[in-house]
């Protein structure tokens, strides 16, 4: 088994989005091939820095997508087939907060497939009585727990305690990864603070835009329930690549006035 196949078994076994590029027809290059990893890393060549730059593209889409497919290009005149073989990772959702909202929200989440952890430094409110269905339970600081948390293309990151100094480190962190989703909890005049603070701690204006704030489809949600339903539709929204009719607005809150 080669090097680049030995590693993306690894990374599989350890449940880690992977695609496999490879090249299957051209002129000198075929059975060359790439690593496109999880947390947006390449391992390897197809033998064309102009091949790499638009195979590395592609296979990020696939990895979002999930699915394996065959693409044409043409370089320096020749047509090159390249196959990209993707393992998705199981999805895996990170509820900061172990609030109200978050017990329907870890219980429809796990009827969706997902894996969960939920973190919260308070335990009385992460503990296994509350959340019977999670996958994992962490009494940890949002901060504490990321820094050796895995953060990639599978990861979606609620916060929900409405609390800055417990939110803003999980929002902070996970903006500098390449996690799937960001929601976060709280209404429009919310956000707009909370953007201010985190243009004040250093991150762009495109950085902010990404957060899904205020979080979840605006279906007019009155209790726990409906907004955790809100909030999976706009997580299963951004799974399968359909945009947010609310994206619009968040751009425009958290833009500088």
């Amino acid at each position: 088994m080669s090097g680049a196949l030995a590693e993306a078994r690894r990374r599989i076994e350890a449940e880690e989005a992977v695609a496999i590029v490879t090249v299957v027809s051209a002129p000198e290059s075929v059975g060359r091939r790439l690593l496109m990893l999880s947390d947006g890393t390449v391992e390897g060549t197809l033998g064309s820095d102009s091949l790499d730059q638009q195979a590395t593209a592609d296979a990020r889409e696939q990895l979002l997508r999930g699915e394996s497919t065959t693409r044409e290009y043409t370089i320096d005149g020749e047509a090159t087939l390249i196959f990209f073989d993707v393992y998705p990772a199981p999805n895996r959702l990170l509820v900061f907060g172990g609030v109200h909202i978050a017990v329907p929200l870890v219980e429809l989440a796990k009827v969706l497939g997902f894996r969960v952890t939920v973190v919260d430094a308070r335990g009385q409110f992460a503990s296994q009585d509350r959340f019977p269905k999670a996958d994992e339970i962490v009494v940890a600081y949002a901060d504490d727990y990321l820094q050796n948390a895995r953060l990639d293309l599978s990861t979606y990151v609620v916060v929900l305690t409405h609390d800055p100094k417990l939110d803003d480190p999980a929002i902070i962190h996970a903006l500098k990864r390449p996690v799937r989703y960001i929601g976060a909890i709280g209404s429009r005049r919310t956000h707009a603070k909370r953007a201010e603070r985190l243009r004040e701690a250093g991150l762009t204006d495109e950085q902010i835009a990404t957060i899904h704030g205020p979080i979840g489809l605006d279906i007019k949600a009155k209790n726990p329930e409906e907004i955790a339903l809100s909030i999976l539709g706009e997580m299963v929204a951004t799974k399968n690549g359909v945009p947010t009719l609310a994206r619009h607005e968040r751009e425009r809150v958290a833009a500088p006035a």
